[in-house]
């Protein structure tokens, strides 16, 4: 087949001598007699079609006599989703395990699709925060197009998710659901009132006690003086703990039954309804965990995954920094209850925490939702320090220079002493910095001042380049995601 495909391009007048071709196999498809495939012709990604189906006219590109090489636009990624399905994203329901695999390049899908294509779990492959858009350029109609083709590139027929993750303002969520996006993680963190954890009691049953006597004897009338009886343990709340979850938690609570009844229950098309709650300043109790669950759930939503804050700390791009053995107690309930309720636990942050991976596998039977997304920057960063170490050592410079800006964004122990400086170290051995936990932090979080600096003229002083040398080390980028991915996976039991 590859060898026709080489042919056609003979026959309408392409010398293969002076043009450098590739066929990606796994994409070759007939509608009826036309041949449609992805190509790279000179180094550039193209459709290729060759027939009288309609699809021929209908994709936009320039005819090289009855042969047809179409840009991997977002209008031609339209026609591909008309005539494959396979290249529309899909809702996996709560059954699947799931796995988020934020792609912030563009450039990650394929090299994820390899890794997961046949393992006991579904791809989300477009996973992008309105945040990781403004820091790297993008739009969320070219992060469902890189997924689309990189589907249709390796021929993917098992499915694959779209994720408008940790979205906050309506605008967005009608946005991405407009646009094809099959999961929705709403972040309530500025509907969580953190100050609560600063209260003393005395605050505390003040703040309560003005609340209105309707909403009072709801929430007691409910929870106290019962137990709630899971499979293997039972809850019970004191009045103290009460107040303060109501305090914390009936805003967002409020806010979530409000966006799903809204956005989501009567969307046309089926959607992963995320919640997240992850994003505060205190871990999320199993007893709060319960609390906020119950209450969506005998309200009518259908949360198909649930993300609470775990003790420890989960930083960026290292492993779980915490009590283990804490840990694993904790999560084993906060299972339980996601079982109770029917929704799969959701592990935010989950690249490289390693340490923990068999507990999640353990507990969860293997049902689970893991997101990652900066891990996978990093292994294009580790691409550039083998293969391009004059680009990788600007780059690392340049992040130096601006950590402290880039540490506004997030939260990390980062201790830029203890990262080896780059005149010690030999370019064979520049990857070693992605294995060093404060150089990897320090490489994570400056991702976006990276894509956007410019230089006095205004040109980008290494966006272009890097994406240059990463489109030239295709493969390379594939089997570093395949190894490094693939770990976590086999670590999670998939």
């Amino acid at each position: 087949m590859k060898k026709d495909i080489y042919k056609i391009f003979e026959e309408n007048s392409f010398n293969m001598k002076e043009n450098h071709l590739e066929v990606y196999t796994e994409s070759i498809y007939y509608i009826e007699e036309t041949l449609v495939s992805m190509v790279k012709l000179n180094g550039k990604k193209y459709l290729m079609v060759n027939g009288d189906h309609n699809i021929y006219g209908e994709l936009d590109g320039k005819f090289y006599n009855n042969l047809k090489l179409c840009p991997l636009t977002h209008e031609n990624r339209l026609v591909l989703n008309k005539y494959f399905d396979f290249t529309i994203p899909k809702a996996f329901g709560k059954n699947i395990a799931t796995m988020g695999l934020g792609d912030r390049l563009g450039m990650a899908s394929v090299g994820h699709i390899k890794t997961i294509k046949n393992r006991d779990v579904r791809p989300i492959l477009a996973q992008q925060s309105i945040r990781e858009l403004n820091l790297t350029g993008r739009t969320y109609e070219e992060v469902l197009d890189c997924a689309c083709f990189a589907a249709f590139q390796e021929g993917y027929k098992q499915g694959f998710g779209a994720d408008g993750d940790h979205l906050k303002e309506e605008q967005h969520i009608k946005l991405a659901l407009d646009l094809g996006f099959s999961m929705i993680t709403l972040d309530c963190s500025e509907k969580i009132n953190n100050h609560v954890e600063k209260y003393s009691p005395l605050v505390i049953k003040e703040k309560y006690e003005n609340l209105p006597n309707l909403v009072k004897n709801y929430y007691e009338d409910k929870y106290l003086k019962k137990s709630f009886k899971l499979m293997n343990n039972s809850l019970t709340y004191s009045k103290e703990e009460l107040m303060k979850y109501v305090l914390v938690y009936r805003e967002s609570i409020d806010f979530i039954v409000y966006i799903y009844d809204k956005y989501i229950s009567n969307h046309s098309l089926a959607v992963d309804f995320e919640v997240s709650i992850d994003e505060t300043t205190t871990p999320t109790t199993p007893l709060a965990h319960y609390f906020v669950g119950k209450e969506l759930v005998d309200r009518g939503v259908d949360v198909n995954s649930m993300a609470p804050r775990f003790c420890g700390e989960f930083q960026k791009g290292i492993d779980y920094i915490g009590d283990k053995e804490q840990f694993e107690r904790e999560f084993r309930l906060h299972a339980e209850i996601s079982d109770y309720f029917g929704y799969k636990i959701s592990i935010h942050s989950g690249s490289d925490k390693f340490s923990v991976f068999p507990i999640i596998a353990k507990y969860t039977a293997g049902r689970f939702h893991v997101k990652t997304a900066g891990t996978n920057w990093l292994e294009a960063m580790r691409v550039i320090a083998e293969e391009r170490p004059e680009l990788y050592r600007r780059m690392h410079s340049y992040a130096l220079e601006h950590f402290e800006e880039a540490k506004a964004y997030y939260h990390v122990t980062t201790d830029l002493n203890k990262i080896k400086a780059l005149d010690k170290v030999q370019d064979s051995n520049l990857k070693d910095y992605l294995e060093e936990d404060n150089a990897r932090q320090l490489i994570h979080i400056t991702y976006g001042i990276l894509l956007q600096a410019k230089d006095e003229k205004g040109e980008s002083l290494f966006k272009k380049e890097f994406y240059n040398a990463l489109e030239q080390l295709e493969k390379e980028y594939d089997n570093v995601l395949i190894k490094h991915i693939g770990k976590h996976l086999s670590l999670l039991g998939k």
